[in-house]
């Protein structure tokens, strides 16, 4: 059995990492280069960093910061944000980036995902699909959760794995910096739907919280945000809780 993945998340507006609740209500946590360093040092699988506000500003990725995160990690680092064309995805892994999150454009163009994974390979092509429940089933939501696009979220996940998709990064909208879980029925409908890695998104508040959603989901990999930012928990204590629960995790005691 592959083991499970814990993963901080860096979302970032204006150089700074921030945190919101529902996509909204923004904080300033720090800056993404240090907060950076500390989690791949901490025993972090993966880091992600999102440049939230790229797509609604019309601009590309802040390419400088890449580069500077890049040469302070030692794990697997995946940058997502304002990704829109084959040249971006390309000026990104130059910048150090090892997989490439696209969200808004794939959407609008999904012949982007298979160029680009033909291009690179499908393992650098990382679907970000923000996800919101309404009364017919979840919604693809774009430009940074504020736009309902009327996609069915099952239905787009499947066709962005046809298109070439190596992995699928899923944010709940709904339960986005609530801190009171996961929203497994939306996670476990998507792990259900597609035979490439998930990694789950939004809601987390505790270690028990990760213990959760790789049971009952079958999740690849788990992400948050806040309860690392705020030093409310460690990459370490959540390792430790997930091991102690009999979840096969990565490496419990490197650290």
């Amino acid at each position: 059995m592959i083991a499970k993945r814990v993963i901080p998340c860096l979302d970032v507006k204006d150089g700074k990492v921030v945190k919101g609740t529902n996509f909204v209500s923004l904080r300033k946590l720090g800056d993404p280069v240090q907060m950076a360093a500390d989690y791949s040092r901490g025993g972090a699988d993966e880091i992600i960093f999102l440049d939230i506000s790229a797509t609604n500003e019309g601009r590309n990725t802040m390419t400088d910061i890449v580069k500077k995160t890049a040469e302070t990690v030692f794990v697997p680092f995946t940058v997502g944000g304002g990704v829109k064309t084959i040249d971006d995805v390309s000026r990104l892994l130059k910048a150090g980036a090892d997989k490439v999150g696209i969200n808004s454009a794939a959407v609008s163009n999904p012949e982007l995902i298979t160029e680009a994974s033909a291009r690179f390979g499908s393992q650098c092509i990382v679907i970000a699909v923000d996800a919101k429940r309404y009364a017919d089933g979840w919604h693809v939501m774009t430009h940074g959760g504020t736009m309902d696009t009327g996609i069915d979220a099952l239905q787009w996940v499947k066709t962005a794995e046809q298109k070439g998709a190596g992995e699928i990064l899923l944010t709940s909208v709904d339960t986005d910096g609530v801190k009171h879980g996961f929203d497994l029925s939306l996670t476990k409908a998507v792990v259900d739907a597609v035979r490439i890695p998930v990694i789950a998104s939004g809601g987390c508040g505790s270690p028990e919280h990760f213990t959760e959603v790789y049971k009952q989901t079958g999740v690849s990999a788990a992400l948050a945000a806040s309860i690392f930012h705020q030093g409310t928990f460690s990459i370490k204590e959540v390792k430790q809780s997930c091991a102690g629960q009999g979840v096969n995790i990565r490496e419990p005691g490197f650290f």
